[in-house]
């Protein structure tokens, strides 16, 4: 278990200063390509955050049981469980230099020119709204209230929101510049957008207590300020950041380690890999955190991937499915952690059109505008290369354009269409412990869905349940995953 990082206890942090996005003379941006894998040292060491300070926006310890005090007597907004996904990113620093739920002018930048320019004129990326909704009922209460408390669920508080604004909610607007589309059937569109409130709400955060989730998975969630931390303790050189919604496969890990390989080429002595999932809201059809998180372990542990010089931690962030708008804050999130290398993929952050049968978004774009965002020009691009399942080798390796004949790419049609487990364990890049569990869980899980023998194989492979429980016994856990995940569905 040295894969396992720790989480320690940190001192709390003074609320910063009030940041402002006034706007300010125009500021000339390169947008040259940036070039891969040059030879020769790069600058090594940590990367420094946007605006070039971490912003964290806790109370200090003691001040906590007064603002506690003073929020009984303020309005107050309760967050649902995105809302409380993204006060997590805000608190910790994921979206320095921000400091707290958009403005207007912070909210209509960030949709309109996928960046934030700050007071001394630079530009730092912003691509997605970190917003706070509210309906008319809301608005109303809190009347002319400059301070509003924020509390969960169970109506306990957890932050403040200082110097508020309320703004209209242009969600047609939003949506359509955020995806690209407005058509219907967009899952974080139709969970958080559609019914939410017709007004946003926002100012300036003051955050009483770290956000927990008490899912056992806690300790994997290092903030920016503890993953920097780590990579000091290791003496990292350059950090390199992988960010996936999937449990990794052969071809993932094949990739991670030829990233390093080459990094290592290039003159670095101890570059870092920060193996990334992401923790916070995903569609339904995504594998459950808890069972990717149980996979990735289990790969460290296996040595698929070096314990010595991967770092494992969950990205609190809520997934859009935005595609290339939404890559840039994935990639921007990283600088603040401190990674100056991103792996990107083919169609990252993208999905299926909910209407047409196409992928909604060119599967190149999103790699191709990371190589010229505002604001990301610190960063360095690392394309993915392809893999697939070398015929001759009997493994997954990297594509090689003048043999393609001896390689195997299995679509999900193919995958539906397989009728033995045997052609599922290549398609999937897994080792042959995977084989075992597919069968394993095939013969235990039977009954936890009434319908055809091909159709759980489908279900099995499709919904890649057999990646999220690589690390089963018996196929308990499989049959667990399942009930989780058929949960109000239908086959």
């Amino acid at each position: 278990m040295s894969a396992l990082v720790a989480k320690t206890s940190y001192p709390p942090h003074s609320l910063p200063k009030s940041f402002n996005t006034r706007f300010s003379p125009t500021l000339k941006l390169s947008f040259a390509p940036k070039i891969q894998w040059k030879r020769g040292r790069i600058q090594s060491g940590l990367i420094d955050p946007d605006g070039g300070k971490l912003v964290e926006l806790f109370v200090e310890k003691s001040q906590k049981d007064a603002k506690k005090k003073e929020a009984i007597s303020l309005p107050k907004v309760k967050l649902t469980k995105i809302d409380t996904q993204w006060l997590h990113v805000l608190s910790e620093g994921w979206a320095s230099p921000l400091r707290g739920f958009m403005r207007e002018s912070e909210f209509l930048q960030t949709l309109h020119f996928n960046s934030l320019r700050l007071e001394n004129g630079s530009v730092v990326n912003m691509s997605v709204p970190i917003v706070l909704a509210i309906d008319d009922l809301q608005k109303q209460s809190i009347g002319e209230s400059k301070r509003v408390a924020l509390v969960d669920s169970d109506d306990n508080t957890v932050a403040i929101l200082s110097d508020v604004e309320i703004y209209k909610h242009p969600k047609e607007e939003r949506i359509a510049r955020t995806w690209g589309t407005t058509a219907p059937g967009l899952p974080y569109v139709e969970e958080t957008i559609v019914g939410s409130g017709n007004w946003l709400i926002g100012g300036d955060l003051e955050v009483i207590e770290p956000i927990k989730y008490h899912d056992g998975l806690d300790h994997f969630r290092l903030s920016p300020a503890e993953l920097r931390e780590e990579f000091t303790r290791r003496n990292a050189d350059a950090v390199f950041a992988f960010q996936l919604r999937n449990p990794v496969h052969n071809g993932h890990a094949l990739l991670m380690t030829d990233t390093r390989r080459r990094l290592l080429e290039m003159g670095y002595k101890n570059p870092i890999l920060l193996l990334h999932p992401l923790g916070g809201y995903t569609k339904a059809d995504d594998v459950p955190l808890s069972w990717r998180m149980k996979q990735h372990v289990k790969v460290l542990e296996d040595g698929v991937l070096d314990p010595e010089t991967t770092v494992v931690s969950i990205f609190p962030s809520p997934m859009h499915y935005a595609g290339p708008t939404e890559v840039q804050w994935h990639a921007k999130a990283r600088i603040n952690a401190g990674a100056n290398f991103y792996i990107v993929g083919r169609d990252p952050a993208g999905m299926s059109h909910p209407v047409e049968k196409r992928d909604l978004y060119d599967a190149d774009h999103g790699k191709k505008v990371l190589s010229v965002a505002p604001g990301l020009e610190r960063l360095n691009i690392l394309p993915f290369r392809v893999a697939a399942y070398d015929k001759t080798q009997g493994k997954m390796a990297f594509f090689d354009p003048s043999r393609p004949g001896d390689f195997l790419f299995i679509s999900g049609t193919k995958v539906f269409a397989s009728t033995s487990f045997g052609i599922c364990r290549r398609s999937t890049g897994y080792g042959s412990h995977t084989s075992d569990l597919i069968n394993n869980a095939f013969q235990h899980s039977m009954f936890v869905i009434n319908n055809s023998e091909l159709a759980l194989k489908q279900r099995l492979c499709a919904a890649h349940l057999l990646r999220g429980a690589k690390h089963t016994e018996d196929g308990v856990l499989l049959e667990l995953a399942f009930r989780e995940q058929m949960d109000g569905e239908k086959l």
